[in-house]
């Protein structure tokens, strides 16, 4: 598995914040990406989630999450549906090929690797989900899992 320093360009998404299970992700990235078509904005990067605690360490209707997606365009966001800019930064990152459930078993890899390479983690877990489990098997999901880094 390559895995690497990367730099994340600015980007303007939209996006969702919730606490709760994560059976709800569907419909949030439905939510999501309905809103951005909706607005007619330009999609530019694959829907994410990004991950501010675990299912390891709390019960899940207290897991806090993002999901959201990039895109070009001017946007106010609406009811749930929020607008922020996400600035230009480095982050480590790696794909991972299988169910989205088991993308987890890389972060310890990427944190290892970016201490190795004279980075701390300073963020939390952004997932990229880069095709769709309804027309690929969960064997060929692809996931870009990224940690945002800073310099040591």
């Amino acid at each position: 598995m390559k895995m690497e320093i990367k730099d994340i360009e600015e980007k303007k998404t939209a996006y969702v914040s919730v606490t709760g299970p994560y059976d709800q992700l569907p419909e949030l990235f439905g939510e999501v990406v309905g809103y951005v078509m909706k607005e007619n904005l330009q999609i530019i990067e694959h829907p994410y989630g990004i991950f501010m605690n675990s299912p390891l360490e709390v019960a899940p209707e207290e897991l806090q999450y993002e999901v959201g997606i990039a895109f070009i365009g001017d946007a106010n966001g609406e009811s749930r549906v929020k607008i922020k800019e996400i600035p230009a930064h480095q982050a480590v990152s790696t794909v991972y090929k299988g169910p989205y459930g088991q993308a987890a078993q890389i972060y310890q890899a990427l944190i290892k690797y970016a201490d190795e390479n004279g980075y701390n983690i300073a963020g939390a877990v952004k997932e990229i989900y880069m095709n769709n489990p309804m027309e690929v098997s969960e064997d060929e999901l692809l996931t870009e899992v990224q940690f945002p880094v800073m310099k040591k």
